[in-house]
């Protein structure tokens, strides 16, 4: 039964004040009545306030009874095996250490683990134990990248116990809908009043879902209240079409062309230009082409470039944005816009039917290259082009690491995304053999886990290099700790060789091989331990 207080002016009221002011002083300065001063006054003081709050307790009025918290829905999905629920219960009670940020002694980072460990749970299908509910959600609140994972690992409870503890209300935001279940395709009038009454969140979660599974029922109910949407709610909308974009989208997509947001406008643009048969991409094309030409009077054929003189009302309708950035050319920002909306596959037509690749190796005239290529870059990087991607990036043994099209390790991380993961290893795998690790970081981003045979051998050889080089471990750390979450754990036994202390050479910094023993240590204890961790998860 819920009390309420009594009145201020109740008898003992005036009591009360009088023991937390003595104690706000200190009963060296200030004691109440009844308590004598000296050594003993701090115990007594505590003392009346005990017997005060009993006091104030029973003058309390009676107040209606709160109503009774609904249980949390059941979890039907299997319960952990002991030793994954042990082990997860580890990971949670890991902190990150404090200090300068380098990392001293074999042991394994735990909480480095544990977005691993979530991700294996999820696949095998494991219900989160209750009792640790309340230290995940404690650690998905104060890391973003472990909210997806572990709401998904806690299920329905976490959701229950956000609505009852305000520090877990992220779990409801990140949830759109409040965890709440989506009407299906066989409850047509929910779908219909979700749509048109629900909260926003609630009506993206719906639209996705059903974009999801049938992408033209997403396109018609969006449609339906298309013309009465706000201008941000436009957009978010319009960002859903990208799960199953097809052609079927094209006549809804051209309609958005003429839309009163510049946001909505260029998304939609980027959409069509992202179906290379659509009427924008064809326009693109055109427009692209008119800049681009082969010129046949050198030595050797090479590409002349005009850029645009103007962006004219129909290229802005298309998607070009007129006012370039500041420090950026007018018409070299143009041309960039057309050259990455433009189909890729168009230009072997155009250019004589040359390979992406023999087109990537013709010079280009007056400083216009770079440009260029890091238009078709991000083209290839939109509409998911493997052929264009490795013409981009060239081989990875050449003598520069920027490539031949490619002119950042920023673009050709996203190139390799757009490669099957066994081509991307192996790409990167040539690369650490010839540039080393210090512009890799990036590269290995983009590798699928855990790394393929080939990646994993030159991402050990190279650090045995480095080791046997003489210097600290400390410049390699990102790519130390990315080897602990992504190495194969059947590597352990090979690296067992690393971990004894090497000896220095002539020129080596001091106590540098110490530093490296124990980088190896951790570096195969944490192998084994992912290992084991795997093993926990997937033996009933």
């Amino acid at each position: 039964m819920n009390r309420t207080p009594a009145p201020p002016n109740a008898p003992g009221g005036n009591r009360w004040e009088e023991l937390v002011t003595a104690a706000l002083l200190g009963t060296a300065r200030r004691t109440p009545s009844g308590v004598a001063a000296g050594r003993e006054a701090p115990g007594a003081l505590l003392d009346a306030a005990a017997v005060e709050t009993v006091r104030r307790r029973a003058g309390m009025r009676p107040g209606p009874a709160a109503a009774r918290v609904d249980p949390a829905a059941e979890d039907p999905r299997p319960a952990l095996p002991r030793a994954a629920a042990r082990r997860l219960a580890m990971l949670l009670a890991d902190r990150p250490g404090t200090g300068s940020g380098v990392r001293r002694g074999a042991a394994p980072d735990l909480m480095e683990l544990l977005p691993q460990w979530l991700a294996t749970a999820n696949r095998r299908g494991f219900a989160a134990p209750p009792e640790v509910l309340p230290a995940l959600l404690d650690a998905a609140r104060g890391r973003t990248d472990l909210r997806p994972p572990a709401l998904t690992f806690a299920g329905p409870r976490a959701l229950w116990l956000a609505r009852l503890n305000p520090d877990w209300r992220f779990a409801l935001r990140s949830t759109p809908g409040g965890g709440a279940a989506v009407p299906g395709p066989e409850e047509p009038e929910r779908v219909r009043a979700l749509w048109e009454e629900g909260l926003f969140a609630e009506r993206v979660t719906l639209l996705t879902a059903i974009r999801s599974r049938d992408a033209a029922a997403a396109r018609d109910l969006l449609a339906t209240t298309w013309a009465t949407e706000r201008a941000e709610d436009r957009l978010m909308f319009l960002d859903s079409l990208r799960t199953g974009l097809c052609a079927a989208d094209e006549p809804f997509l051209e309609q958005a062309l003429a839309d009163r947001s510049r946001n909505v406008r260029a998304t939609a643009a980027e959409l069509l230009s992202a179906l290379p048969g659509s009427a924008l991409a064809g326009r693109m094309a055109e427009r692209a082409g008119s800049c681009v030409a082969v010129d046949h009077t050198r030595d050797k054929p090479t590409l002349a470039v005009e850029a645009p003189h103007e962006c004219d009302p129909g290229m802005e309708r298309d998607g070009v944005a007129p006012k370039a950035p500041a420090g950026r050319g007018e018409r070299s920002w143009w041309l960039g816009q057309l050259m990455e909306a433009a189909p890729l596959g168009t230009w072997s037509r155009r250019l004589g039917g040359r390979t992406p690749e023999e087109i990537v190796a013709l010079p280009v005239v007056d400083d216009w290259q770079g440009e260029l290529h890091a238009a078709w870059c991000r083209a290839a990087v939109r509409q998911r082009d493997p052929s264009w991607s490795r013409a981009l990036l060239g081989a990875p043994v050449s003598p520069e690491a920027g490539g031949p099209g490619a002119v950042s390790l920023a673009e050709r991380a996203k190139l390799l995304a757009t490669l099957g993961d066994a081509e991307r290893a192996e790409w990167v795998a040539g690369f650490i053999a010839v540039h080393g690790l210090s512009e890799a970081f990036q590269l290995l981003g983009v590798c699928a886990v855990p790394w393929a045979e080939p990646l994993g051998r030159a991402v050990v050889d190279a650090l045995n290099i480095a080791r046997d080089a003489g210097s600290y471990p400390w410049s390699f750390s990102g790519v130390m700790g990315l080897a602990e979450r992504c190495l194969d754990p059947s590597e352990a036994t090979r690296l067992e060789a690393l971990t004894a202390t090497p000896d220095e050479p002539e020129n080596a910094a001091p106590g540098a091989g110490g530093y490296w023993s124990e980088s190896f240590q951790r570096l195969v204890t944490t192998l084994r331990l992912r290992a084991t961790m795997h093993n926990e998860l997937t033996t009933p």
